[in-house]
């Protein structure tokens, strides 16, 4: 019986097995490298030890050091989690010579179905449906164009090991072949240990959709039913749902059937995923198998009622599965939405930086609905380079898909992060698009609504540009006011008279937005009267400093008409509002100092026109040019990678390389000329 669990991982995931661990009554062991010795997971388990440097090879990746520390700890079992070690049978095999249990599938499962062109193999001969392409390793650039033209374009090039939208290219044509597989062999090779790539024929426009398994050492096998995993870019899973409103009983029955039965065929036990692609006439195709639990597990658990790390534990434990397949049923609906420290306004460019805020919606369950937020940073936390950049999965359940998004838009305009980029608002916009709403989805969805990039949501959307200036004047106005209050306690009385609240708060307001000029009148307390062609409208705000989170009411004739959530960010001298996908900026001032800003110059910024930028923050891997080199638009220049992921940057202009600041290896900050010309 498992008295005692190391967690092999970080993070939410961490966190996310020691909370049933704990209710189970097991003693959790935690490690941590130098960059998360303060973290969630390291304060919450019952022991902790000191892995490594943050680097994940010399960390989390370090299967010796791992196995030294369970040693020490006296650990019965290693759950690992997803990603780093979880899918890794030197790891596994390691384990069961020490008698140390792995809470996971088989050392030959994980082989199996780990190796993507092996899984291949093995799902042919269990006759599940697979993918049309090359079933076999490709040796080089030659091999993959000569494969590649024989499928026929597009395809998609793929790391045979790992996952996470790692290690994955797609190519449109010939000429992309020798860029797309040589950056998918470099991530995989970095994220995993194996370079080993395939290909085969991509899908234009498929649904991504999943099964989740469960299966004990006896030969059951149960299916918890799907999860819609189409909603990504760059290859990776931004909002998934369960149920998926694409399949009927009798599609969700078939894939069912071909997970099981690919399952049966390598003997696997424990909780794993196996992944579809099905295209617009309901043809399903076996994409890969996931050896472990997945990232967006909690869907499963909350349409099911299981918990799927409770039921690992248990087959670790020589348990039988306490449920049938006719004991599955499907409740309600689950959405989970991947919050990640990126900039959405800049093409999803890694952020990384501190969390000077981070107040997640409180999590609560009732006969009608669920807010759960998965997560393992707090307010203070440095988010890394070195790991993935994702802060945490807020899920939530409801009866039908309609009131669980309802539930989640709530939930997101509740959620406040400071300190650094996020996609908060891109992930409001994507739930209020009425295409996702009805349904109309794909694995394209984000690159076709999204062609130009995001831009955050118009106004004009909501028919609520008053709420945005009105909220921009209070806040100012309220921030003033307390500021002042404070600056009293420190300050002698002589020195208050002089930034008294009389003479230096204005009662009327003018703000600015794109041009346009709105005048604000303070009626009594928090409540404001809005421009005159809002006449009738009356605003009552108020506003948490601790979150930033300003809830307003607005009110016409003593009737409600809105009640909601919007978001302050201050950055001298702009507000910006941020309010489901929208973002507006704007200033106020009393009418002197508007007039007084008519005089303020204007500065045309013209400095490092001439220079690579790095956009991220990153590490320099691969430089292509040298001084003295001629360049031309569009040619690639260097490779940052952040988070896991590779960026090749390339040349917007035409001219001679001058001088080249950084040296492969060397750590780069956002904004750190790289290049110049």
């Amino acid at each position: 019986m498992i008295k005692k669990i190391l967690i092999a991982n970080r993070g939410e995931i961490a966190c996310r097995i020691i909370k049933t661990a704990k209710k189970l009554k097991i003693k959790t062991v935690s490690i941590y490298s130098d960059s998360d010795i303060n973290a969630e997971h390291v304060l919450m388990s019952d022991e902790s030890y000191y892995l490594g440097p943050s680097e994940a090879s010399k960390s989390y990746l370090n299967i010796s050091k791992i196995i030294e520390i369970c040693k020490k700890a006296e650990v019965d079992a290693v759950h690992p989690g997803y990603g780093f070690l979880s899918e890794n049978p030197n790891f596994v095999r390691e384990l069961t010579k020490n008698k140390i249990i792995f809470i996971g599938p088989s050392e030959n499962a994980i082989i199996s179905m780990g190796d993507k062109i092996k899984s291949k193999m093995i799902a042919e001969k269990a006759s599940v449906n697979v993918v049309p392409g090359f079933i076999g390793e490709i040796n080089n650039v030659n091999h993959a164009k000569e494969i590649s033209k024989k499928i026929g374009f597009p395809v998609i090039v793929k790391a045979s090991a790992g996952g996470g939208g790692k290690g994955m290219r797609i190519v449109n044509s010939e000429e992309d072949v020798e860029e797309a597989f040589l950056r998918a062999s470099s991530e995989a090779k970095n994220s995993f240990g194996d370079e080993r790539l395939f290909v085969e024929k991509y899908l234009v426009e498929p649904r991504h959709i999943e099964i989740q398994i469960i299966a004990d050492n006896y030969g059951n096998v149960v299916s918890l039913g799907e999860r819609e995993c189409s909603i990504q870019r760059r290859n990776q899973k931004v909002i998934e749902e369960a149920p998926s409103s694409f399949l009927d009983e009798t599609l969700r029955r078939d894939m069912s059937t071909q997970a099981i039965m690919l399952a049966k065929e390598v003997e696997y036990s424990s909780a794993g995923t196996v992944e579809f692609i099905v295209d617009k006439d309901k043809n399903f195709y076996f994409l890969e198998m996931n050896t472990r639990l997945q990232v967006e597990h909690p869907v499963t658990e909350m349409i099911t009622g299981l918990d799927l790390v409770n039921e690992m534990i248990n087959v670790a434990n020589n348990k039988k599965l306490s449920f049938s397949q006719k004991d599955i049923k499907l409740n309600g609906w689950a959405f989970e939405s991947r919050i990640y420290a990126e900039d959405p306004y800049k093409g999803f460019l890694p952020s990384i930086g501190r969390l000077t805020k981070y107040s997640p919606p409180s999590e609560d369950k009732s006969i009608d609905y669920e807010i759960r937020n998965d997560t393992g940073v707090k307010e203070g936390d440095e988010i890394s380079i070195f790991y993935d950049p994702m802060i945490a999965k807020l899920s939530t359940w409801g009866k039908d898909r309609k009131s669980a998004i309802k539930f989640m838009e709530k939930a997101l305009d509740e959620f406040c992060i400071s300190g650094l980029k996020n996609n908060l608002s891109f992930l409001s916009s994507i739930y209020l698009n009425p295409k996702f709403v009805d349904g109309e989805i794909s694995t394209a969805f984000i690159e076709k609504e999204f062609k130009n990039g995001f831009k955050g949501l118009p106004i004009k959307q909501y028919k609520s540009l008053f709420e945005i200036i009105i909220l921009t004047l209070s806040a100012e106005n309220d921030i003033r006011d307390l500021n002042l209050k404070k600056f009293d306690k420190r300050t002698s009385v002589e020195l208050f008279d002089f930034f008294d609240n009389k003479k230096y708060i204005s009662d009327e307001y003018i703000v600015r937005l794109d041009n346009k000029m709105f005048e604000i009148s303070k009626l009594d307390g928090n409540l404001y009267l809005l421009d005159k062609m809002y006449n009738k409208l009356r605003v009552h705000h108020q506003i948490d400093f601790q979150t930033n989170l300003i809830n307003i009411n607005i009110y016409e004739d003593d009737q409600i008409l809105l009640s909601t959530f919007l978001k302050l960010n201050y950055c001298f001298p702009y507000y910006q509002i941020d309010f489901r996908g929208s973002s507006v900026k704007g200033i106020t001032r009393d009418s002197v100092n508007l007039e007084l800003s008519k005089f303020m110059k204007k500065v045309d910024d013209e400095e490092n026109k001439n220079s690579l930028i790095c956009p991220m923050p990153g590490k320099l891997i691969e430089l292509f040019v040298k001084v003295g080199d001629q360049i031309e638009v569009g040619q690639n220049l260097c490779i940052v990678e952040a988070m896991k992921m590779e960026n090749t940057l390339q040349s917007s202009l035409k001219g001679q390389v001058k001088k080249i600041n950084f040296k492969v290896n060397d750590l780069l900050k956002v904004d750190d000329i790289i290049i110049e010309f």
